[in-house]
């Protein structure tokens, strides 16, 4: 058996050898079926300055998966063997005063799944026993294995209102195309998308977006002043693009909300402060899921068949081919890559 893993500090994954191993207590041991690529696999993938802080080789990688619990540590009921699973990839510690007040999404001392301790791009893997989350067993492991993404996407659309709402989604990544299926699902009226690649625009438009704007081809500013001459309702950040930011605050219509995802590569951006204070607006940053009502919500539109997500999933692929997985991500080719671990 062989597993995806940073194993040297260097660019790339390499296959290594695996050797199961039994929970400890208050874990459970899942066969996994199957493993979705996120945007930080890629920068640990690229090893970036993020990456090369942070990661101590040799590290299994991947945080999005999916499986069946086939065995269980001590304290863990040993009904919970033969449960579908997916991942939750932060292990927050439960004592800190964010989690203490309902807020483990902020756990101060979170550890996340394949960054700091070891993942789930492997045969087999054993996280926390809390971190299994029960998932009903009619979703296919290509759409089950990555609602630890898809949960960014329903924590940052149900961060204000929705229904009836006209929406600006800037940035249609994986998680930027998910919020356009959720915000449909959750009753948005209107949904306007930018995303700078053809290839991104063209799923946002089979996810159903119902305005798609190219920065670089369209003139964003003057189409938003006329599809929108008071503003959006509320603007939904996923590029992590400073300019981004600046057209969530200059179209964003006054009392509404920006909820921000996309994480910027300068700490410095040039943005109307005053305008964000005469408008009234509202800036949130959204980080991982509320755990666990969002897990609970995505659920329910899972369960419900309410969200169009199989366009956004481009390339399906056994978990050895993960050099031409990372390198259709890395050229801007693919949505979604799905590993399958499964014999």
């Amino acid at each position: 058996m062989q597993a995806i893993a940073k194993a040297h500090p260097q660019p790339g994954f390499d296959l290594i050898p695996f050797q199961e191993v039994s929970p400890p207590p208050g874990s459970v041991k899942i066969q996994v079926t199957a493993g979705s690529v996120c945007g930080t696999d890629l920068h640990i993938y690229k090893w970036d300055d993020w990456a090369s802080s942070r990661i101590v080789p040799p590290r299994i990688v991947g945080h999005e998966f999916c499986g069946t619990i086939v065995e269980v540590g001590e304290g863990v009921p040993a009904s919970r063997i033969g449960e579908f699973v997916s991942s939750e990839s932060h292990i927050v510690c439960g004592h800190c005063r964010q989690c203490l007040a309902g807020q483990k999404h902020v756990c101060i001392n979170t550890k996340i799944l394949g960054v700091d301790v070891d993942g789930g791009f492997a045969p087999f893997a054993v996280i926390p026993q809390e971190n299994a989350r029960t998932t009903n067993p009619s979703i296919p492991p290509k759409l089950a294995c990555f609602q630890d993404a898809l949960g960014n996407a329903v924590h940052t659309v149900h961060d204000g209102p929705t229904e009836g709402q006209t929406l600006l989604i800037t940035g249609m990544g994986p998680i930027g195309l998910f919020a356009v299926s959720v915000a449909k699902a959750l009753g948005a009226a209107k949904i306007i998308v930018t995303e700078v690649s053809d290839f991104r625009i063209d799923l946002a438009a089979q996810i159903g977006a119902d305005i798609l704007l190219q920065p670089g081809k369209d003139d964003v500013e003057a189409a938003l002043r006329a599809i929108a001459p008071l503003g959006v309702d509320g603007t939904l950040e996923m590029s992590g693009h400073p300019s981004s930011l600046r057209l969530a605050v200059n179209h964003t219509r006054p009392g509404g909300r920006i909820s921000l995802l996309g994480v910027y590569p300068t700490k410095m951006i040039d943005i109307d402060m005053d305008q964000v204070i005469f408008k009234g607006l509202k800036i949130q940053g959204i980080v991982g899921r509320r755990l666990w009502e969002t897990w609970d919500l995505m659920g329910q539109l899972l369960a419900e068949n309410k969200l169009h997500l199989d366009p956004i999933v481009t390339h399906e692929l056994p978990y050895q081919d993960v050099q031409a997985g990372m390198d259709l991500l890395a050229a801007g080719k693919a949505g979604k890559v799905v590993f399958h671990f499964g014999n």
